[in-house]
């Protein structure tokens, strides 16, 4: 549900917040992480799962084994580049509810592709009628079989619309 927002309002504490904490890359100092290992999200149907990341969007599955925090449940893994990996469990004695959109819950996940594999992918989600929303030239965001939102962005790794992010 929307509420009213006053946007002068919103953008001023904005620019507080950056003033108050965001340093110039000189300025700013080094991460103590190395990167993500993996990204875990929940599905319900393992095979199905599989052959939409790996067949349609081309991440090849590169591990599968039983996740060690559910007896009977599945952990399989994506490469989805620079060593970098996308996870699933599949949770078949949990009844997991209905989603609801909540903090601290996963918006979407953006996961950058060079600009030739992103127009075949976007064209294979064309030709299997996948609905997706076209944003500024470089994105598109898509649910996957579980209703996860995605986001395909085919700028660079550490940039977004032409700007550096860090």
């Amino acid at each position: 549900m929307a509420v009213p927002i006053d946007r002068a309002q919103l953008t001023a504490r904005r620019e507080e917040i950056k003033s108050a904490h965001l340093r110039s890359a000189a300025q700013r100092p080094s991460t103590s992480a190395r990167g993500v290992h993996h990204v875990a999200l929940i599905c319900s149907d393992v095979e199905r799962t599989v052959r939409f990341y790996q067949d349609v969007l081309e991440f090849p599955l590169t591990e599968m084994f039983e996740n060690r925090d559910l007896e009977g449940s599945t952990h399989f893994f994506f490469d989805i580049g620079n060593g970098n990996a996308l996870a699933f469990f599949d949770l078949p004695s949990v009844d997991p509810g209905a989603y609801d959109e909540v903090l601290g819950g996963l918006h979407h996940l953006a996961i950058s592709v060079p600009p030739d594999r992103w127009a075949h992918i976007k064209a294979k989600l064309d030709t299997l009628h996948i609905e997706y929303a076209h944003i500024d030239g470089s994105s598109i965001y898509f649910r996957d079989p579980d209703g996860s939102r995605i986001e395909l962005i085919s700028d660079p790794l550490g940039e977004m619309y032409g700007k550096p992010v860090f």
